[in-house]
């Protein structure tokens, strides 16, 4: 696609594991709230944004504020594409760990070549070694998504340009890193009663008010 620069990242050993752990807790912060997504109904970024950031941000407080919200923004990406019929019983969506992790311009920058993105153990910098013309894009164009993955080749950062008259691009197919997981297969562990002391109707009105907001 021509709207997505991807740049392989050449990582060490060291490297490698910090960017596998990165990955792991935010696939972690995405599965904890897809049993609340499916309890509520809501996956609308702002509604899910207001109804857990909080809690989300207490029991993960390592992956920072930011890296919350940009769970939220996949969780909801996610469900967009897979809740096709919402007035059934909505199915459970189990994230692996093999799942992408979203940067913002808060935990990702590049300066003069020169990438620092956010990890669980500080900033990590490499040298892009990008084309002038590539370099160019971010100065010219809009930046809609920067999006970690792991291949067979490594780890690559994928940076999704908008284009005037497109949509938001996502793909119609079922994500290869979302088990989706029947309503009648969930286990009973998985379901959510309540949040921040609020029960499922309180947690329901909450939502509805930040789609208000929207």
């Amino acid at each position: 696609m021509k709207n997505v620069l991807s740049v392989h990242l050449v990582t060490n050993p060291e490297q490698t594991a910090r960017l596998h752990e990165l990955q792991v807790a935010f696939a972690q912060v995405c599965n904890a709230l897809a049993p609340l997504v499916q309890q509520t109904r809501c996956w609308n970024r702002v509604g899910l944004h207001h109804l857990a950031y909080r809690s989300m941000r207490e029991r993960f407080p390592q992956l920072g504020s930011q890296m919350i919200c940009n769970a939220i923004y996949s969780v909801s990406r996610t469900c967009r594409r897979v809740y096709r019929e919402p007035d059934k019983g909505l199915p459970l969506l189990l994230f692996l760990p093999t799942a992408p992790v979203y940067f913002d311009r808060h935990t990702l920058s590049i300066k003069n070549g020169q990438l620092s993105m956010f990890t669980l153990d500080g900033r990590m910098r490499f040298h892009l070694g990008l084309a002038e013309a590539d370099l160019q894009r971010f100065a010219d164009e809009r930046l809609r998504e920067i999006i970690l993955s792991r291949g067979t080749a490594g780890y690559f950062l994928h940076f999704v340009f908008a284009v005037e008259g497109e949509g938001d691009g996502e793909e119609a197919e079922m994500p290869h890193y979302v088990v989706v997981l029947p309503p009648e297969e969930e286990g009973g562990s998985m379901r959510v009663t309540t949040l921040e002391g609020r029960d499922l109707e309180s947690a329901k009105d909450a939502c509805a008010a930040g789609i208000a907001r929207f």
